[in-house]
């Protein structure tokens, strides 16, 4: 197994694997029209876009590619960074690749630039990013835009704090 930058000629391939996770691991939570929302909403021309503000990384078994994720800059801060787009095709979850796809990203520069990290995650993957160390965004169960939204802290949370107000302040 390797973790690479995805390559533009494998997004397909990416967009079909996530459309294949998406519709396995959502069912049980979701109704089929957030399902096919979530699906036609990841196209190859989507992923490839976010490709180009994000470093995109695909997880391979030899050349078959049974994950992704990416992470980039939060609304174009350089003190906060976002992950995007983690998935694992179903029959390869529960075997630590998730892990490993999030420690990939987690030494990406993206990731360790910033502060304060942001993960828009499905009520599937809460548990798994718990146990990665995310928390719930300021401490409370915060749903928006059809994604709960977690963090994770580079600094100590209350130096984060005074330093974001003290930007807004000036």
């Amino acid at each position: 197994m390797k973790i690479v930058l995805a390559q533009e000629n494998e997004f397909k391939t990416i967009a079909k694997m996530i459309a294949k996770t998406v519709k396995r691991s959502f069912l049980t939570y979701y109704p089929i029209s957030s399902v096919k929302y979530v699906i036609e909403s990841l196209t190859e021309d989507v992923l490839k876009g976010r490709s180009v503000w994000t470093h995109f990384y695909v997880v391979k078994d030899e050349d078959k590619i049974i994950g992704c994720g990416a992470v980039g800059p939060y609304w174009g801060s350089e003190e906060e960074s976002s992950l995007f787009n983690v998935f694992v095709d179903p029959d390869y979850q529960g075997q630590g690749i998730g892990r490993k796809l999030i420690q990939k990203l987690e030494q990406d520069e993206y990731f360790t630039r910033a502060k304060r990290v942001e993960v828009p995650a499905s009520m599937v993957a809460i548990p798994f990013y718990k146990k990665m160390g995310y928390e719930h965004k300021d401490g409370k169960l915060n749903y928006e835009d059809g994604h709960f939204k977690l963090e994770k802290f580079n600094v100590d949370k209350k130096t984060f704090i005074k330093y974001k107000f003290k930007i807004s302040k000036d």
